[in-house]
């Protein structure tokens, strides 16, 4: 099986045929969900911030979720529920790898 070169998988706020998703803060519940799974596992407290391989971002003013390739060797059910929750909700998604904002260095 061939690897991809991407690190991410961007689930975009916008359906197939174009329309915004909603609740408004879809994003934010999806992100927030994932919580517990981050590097080391849950830990007290953990559900207080986002998981570094599954968080809320706008790219363009469209509100997105990226999903980390890491999520998917960490647990493969819960990088399942986040590509299937982006199919069950007609939701575009983009394989891409974030870079870092020049500015916030």
């Amino acid at each position: 099986m061939a690897t991809s070169p991407t690190k991410e998988v961007f689930i975009q706020g916008i359906t197939r045929d174009g329309k915004t998703f909603r609740p408004s803060d879809w994003a934010e519940r999806l992100a927030g969900v994932m919580s517990p799974f981050r590097p080391g596992g849950a830990k007290a407290g953990s559900h207080l911030s986002y998981s570094p391989w599954c968080f809320p971002t706008t790219l363009g003013g469209v509100k997105c979720v990226v999903v980390n390739r890491a999520l998917r060797d960490y647990d493969v059910m819960a990088w399942d529920f986040c590509l299937n929750f982006a199919r069950d909700n007609d939701l575009q998604t983009i394989e891409a790898c974030l870079l870092p904002d020049p500015s916030k260095a």
